[in-house]
């Protein structure tokens, strides 16, 4: 019985210790959210007046569009998938929806005639792909949690020179979009060739005022679009930052829930176990003074 209750008061202080590890967690998660959250918010701004500025280019540019980013082309033989993942584990289901989302891309490419080509950011997606002998086109890792503007140049600038090279005809990038800290959602969207329509606008906006272009407004765009792109790169590895650390969050959360959850179960484990042991104890004691009594009488 004493043994029994010793491994129960092991097991009970191990569940203490992985409480505090998982509850640190969940704090230090919870504060890297904010700041995930306000990079998130200030970037928006940023892409709102590029994407101004290339309608604006666009709408004096005159006549239809043309540049290799907005080229539309058939047939397609390659399409490029683009995977966000995180570098760190013991974030719940983050990684295993958004690489859901990237096998249905690649699966959907493959339908449509196209060779899938594979760009994966994290630890997580590059073990993912090469645990299934998926050949990887180029990956990078190390800033999943904080990604700075320089990688996301580093990965824009490949993108877009595969793109141009004809490595790729199309891109799609799977990554988590951040609605709030408690709503993420895996989701997928085309990077290249860029929409027309993203270039110039949905509806008539106004223009009030008249510019003056050096150099010309074609040779502007031709500057805007790349750097369009990999705002939006940006943007998906922003939002990626942010949903791993709520996600991480939740997860150590539930953690630190059930870690409580079961330091009660075995804590009454150890009770019944120490009850056990003292009614063992008095019942032996009784036995031993009757035992005494029933001598002394003989």
């Amino acid at each position: 019985m004493g043994a029994k209750l010793r491994v129960v008061r092991r097991r009970i202080r191990s569940v203490q210790s992985t409480k505090k590890i998982t509850r640190a967690m969940e704090l230090i998660a919870s504060s890297r959210i904010v700041k995930a959250q306000q990079r998130v918010e200030g970037s928006r701004p940023y892409a709102v007046q590029l994407t101004r500025a290339m309608e604006d280019v666009a709408r004096y540019a005159g006549g239809s569009l043309r540049h290799p980013l907005l080229e539309e082309r058939s047939p397609a033989r390659r399409g490029g998938v683009l995977v966000i993942t995180s570098d760190r584990g013991l974030a719940g289901s983050y990684n295993a929806n958004v690489l859901k989302i990237a096998e249905d891309l690649r699966e959907g490419l493959a339908r449509r005639g196209l060779e899938p080509v594979v760009y994966v950011i994290g630890k997580k997606g590059a073990g993912y792909f090469r645990f299934r002998r998926v050949p990887v086109a180029a990956a990078w890792q190390g800033f999943s949690e904080v990604p700075p503007y320089e990688k996301a140049e580093e990965v824009g600038e490949r993108l877009i020179a595969d793109f141009a090279e004809q490595a790729i005809d199309e891109l799609h990038c799977a990554y988590t979009d951040f609605r709030s800290a408690f709503t993420l959602r895996a989701t997928a969207k085309r990077f290249l060739p860029i929409a027309p329509e993203e270039v110039t606008g949905t509806g008539p906006r106004p223009i009030h005022a008249e510019y003056l272009f050096e150099p010309s407004p074609a040779e502007i765009l031709d500057h805007l679009l790349p750097r369009y792109l990999i705002t939006k790169v940006y943007a998906a590895l922003l939002e990626s930052a942010a949903s791993e650390n709520a996600a991480r969050r939740r997860a150590m959360k539930a953690a630190t829930d059930n870690a409580e959850e079961l330091i009660k179960v075995l804590t009454r484990q150890a009770n019944r176990a120490r009850q056990d042991e003292i009614t063992t104890e008095i019942m032996e004691i009784v036995g031993g003074a009757e035992a005494l009594a029933a001598a002394s009488e003989e």
